[in-house]
This record gives C-alpha cells, sequence and structure tokens, in this order.
C-alpha cells in the first residue's frame, strides 16, 4: 500500500466518491428489509403451528407435504376452500379439520397402494385460513394470523399503534358465536394497568378488533 492510499483512507474519503464519508446513519427501512420482516413472520407462522400438534388444517392454508424418497409427489400445495388437496396418485384428499399429524397418516395409508411402506411428513408452511381483524384508528388496519393463545393485546401490538384519534378506552371485539353477534368490550388503559384482565381474552378465528 503506497503514501497516497494510506492518505487517503487517513482523510476518511471514499474512494471514487471524492468526498469526505459522512458518519454511519441507521439505515432506512426499504423493501427487501420488509421483506425480509414478511419472511420472519411467515417462519413464526409455521412455528406456531408445528408447536400446536392439534391445530387443526383449514382453507387456504399452505401445506408442505414430504415423502422420503419421493420427489415427485414431494411439494408444497394450498388448501383448496373446499378443504381438500391435489397430489399425484391420490388425486383430492380431504385436509381440512386434520392436524398435521392426521393428514400424514391418511396420505400414507393412501400411498401404501403403490409405495412400499411409505414415510410421510406434513407440516403447516402458512396459515391462512384462522385469521383476526383489526379495524379503525390504528396505523396497520387489516387482517393478520392468528396464532395460537394470541390474545386482544397482542393483536393490538402488531396493528403500528393508535392514531391520535383513537379512543382507547373503548376498543370492542366483535365475535360470531352460535350464529349471533357479541361485542367484547375491551379498555386498553385498564388492561395496561393490569385492571380486569379478563377482558384481554384469546382471540378466536374471525375475530374484528375495533378501535373507535
Amino acid at each position: 500500500m503506497n503514501l497516497s492510499t494510506w492518505t487517503l483512507m487517513a482523510a476518511g474519503l471514499v474512494f471514487g466518491s471524492g468526498q469526505p464519508q459522512e458518519a454511519q446513519k441507521p439505515a432506512a427501512p426499504t423493501n427487501a428489509s420488509q421483506e425480509v420482516a414478511n419472511k420472519g413472520q411467515g417462519a413464526s407462522q409455521s412455528q406456531a403451528a408445528e408447536n400446536d400438534a392439534e391445530y387443526k388444517i383449514g382453507p387456504q392454508d399452505v401445506l408442505r407435504i414430504d415423502v422420503w424418497k419421493e420427489p415427485d409427489i414431494s411439494r408444497a400445495v394450498p388448501v383448496r376452500p373446499d378443504g381438500k388437496i391435489s397430489l399425484p396418485l391420490l388425486n383430492d384428499v380431504q385436509a381440512a379439520g386434520l392436524t398435521a399429524m392426521q393428514l400424514a397418516g391418511v396420505i400414507g395409508g393412501g400411498l401404501k397402494k403403490f409405495i412400499n411402506s411409505p414415510q410421510v411428513t406434513v407440516s403447516v408452511s402458512e396459515i391462512n385460513s384462522r385469521r383476526v381483524y383489526v379495524t379503525g384508528e390504528v396505523t396497520r388496519p387489516g387482517s393478520m394470523p392468528l396464532l395460537p393463545n394470541m390474545t386482544v393485546m397482542q393483536a393490538l401490538s402488531t396493528s403500528g399503534g393508535f392514531t391520535q384519534f383513537a379512543r382507547i378506552k373503548n376498543i370492542y371485539v366483535l365475535r360470531i358465536a352460535d350464529g349471533k353477534q357479541e361485542k367484547l368490550p375491551f379498555n386498553y388503559k385498564e388492561v395496561l394497568n393490569g385492571q380486569r384482565p379478563e377482558q384481554n381474552q384469546m382471540l378466536k378465528p374471525g375475530d374484528v378488533i375495533v378501535v373507535p
């Protein structure tokens, strides 16, 4: 390394720019970083389904079917709206309403007609059938996957916070039970302060959290 190179490095210059290098600033969020975050969320969904052995597969979920030493059968498949998946040799297989282990048993039993001692593994790679919704005065309203044991507070925490107009004492959850709509109150301040913790109940598929 010659003297001129040492001089440039000591002066803190960037090669090719001709300008002193500014102090490093935190990188602004980019589409790439958001994509990584989204992938991380998808991974957490899959992990949550794996941890919940009783998770029942539903329509629109995405499954990973692996049959040992059978790459032509192994694949990722979406669960159709009718609750079935399509696989080579077996055609349509009912998936909705079963756990991943139960479905693996069904597929393995069907493949015995064609394959000697098939070893089948089923995993849920995307949970799309169990969703809850947050609407009203939040930064990011919309739907989100319902993870096992998710509470009202946890769902609100992933919605980007409240707007300045939010009436956080008057939040409520809309739920359909036995064909009828229920309105369940949720006072954010009370729950945050440890009061009336029963309001912070576990959510159910289809619940809508309204922040007026």
